[in-house]
């Protein structure tokens, strides 16, 4: 005697495929919403965003091993104009290490 066997779709779930005519009558998803404001930044995320930038620019030497401010003097005394704002940030803070020291001071030389 032989088994019977048995029909796929008795094992796998028929799945119906959606006809041409019902795509066209479904609606595109709704762009996201652009009106929406991005929140603010305190000052202080202000500042740290821009000493962050002055620590990835390359322009003014490289910034491991020292402090934000030595790398602004030390860029200033080479005549590479760093910007004054970033000097005025590290001296209204010069007691918070998030400020005088660099991106990369956690890292080990």
């Amino acid at each position: 005697m032989t088994a019977k066997r048995g029909l796929i779709t008795d094992t796998f779930k028929v799945v119906k495929k959606v006809k041409r005519g019902d795509r066209k009558n479904k609606k595109p998803p709704s762009p996201p919403v652009a009106d929406a404001e991005p929140p603010k930044l305190s000052e202080r995320e202000i500042d740290l965003q821009e000493l962050r930038n002055f620590d990835l620019d390359w322009q003014f030497g490289p910034c491991t091993g020292i402090s934000r401010l030595q790398r602004w003097e030390r860029a200033a005394l080479h005549g590479l104009n760093p910007p004054q704002v970033i000097k005025d940030i590290l001296l209204k803070e010069s007691t918070d290490p998030e400020y005088t020291h660099s991106l990369w001071s956690d890292y080990p030389l």
